[in-house]
């Protein structure tokens, strides 16, 4: 059966996709020309600029991708768990974890601010993780669970410091140790806002 122009475009933004994620995964956003993306997917530069403007429009894309993945496993995490107190003590472990790969640490905590610009960055944000949060604050405030308070201004304070305690840990000497004193502090204000039982 002959593949259509749809089903090769396709496979080539794949193949782009998934070169320039491993690429910039290893080595960083600035350490990568366009020409080893292209060379790593098995395509010309040509169909690189076909489906995207510059290594930058790419690099968003991958961004995109990882921030779904991240974003899933930690909804994931947090749906799986029996009451919402027990869920945000998983899901901050689950993010944690996955900040704890290269992968999630090169692509999304360093270079997508710095790439893309801390705008851009915010807005696959508020789609992604910013949204999740929020989201899960207006439930439980709505069901009682959490004293009422601007949701959007908590769930960016929130998501600030669980990404800032996962670029302490990846940096610290101890990792074992950063985690679990960075686990304890934000267990204790997250837990202080749930409405006692």
């Amino acid at each position: 059966m002959r593949r259509t122009q749809s089903d090769r475009s396709s496979t080539t933004k794949s193949a782009l996709l998934a070169a320039a994620r491993e690429l910039f995964a290893e080595r960083g956003y600035s350490a990568v020309p366009a020409d080893e993306i292209v060379r790593a997917a098995g395509v010309t530069r040509g169909a690189l600029y076909h489906h995207y403007a510059d290594k930058q429009a790419l690099f968003r894309d991958v961004v995109e991708q990882v921030e779904r993945e991240l974003t899933a496993t930690v909804r994931a995490a947090l749906d799986g768990a029996p009451d919402f107190a027990t869920g945000m003590v998983i899901a901050l472990g689950a993010f944690l974890d996955e900040c704890g790969r290269p992968e999630i640490r090169q692509i999304a905590l360093i270079d997508a601010p710095a790439v893309l610009g801390w705008q851009v960055w915010r807005e696959i944000e508020a789609e992604h993780g910013l949204g999740l949060l929020a989201e899960v604050f207006d439930r439980a405030i709505e069901a009682g669970l959490v004293t009422p308070q601007p949701v959007g201004v908590l769930a960016r304070l929130v998501l600030s410091a669980v990404i800032e305690a996962a670029l302490l840990i990846s940096s610290a000497e101890d990792p074992a140790r950063a985690r679990a004193e960075a686990e304890q502090a934000l267990g204790t204000w997250l837990g202080a806002l749930v409405v006692p039982g």
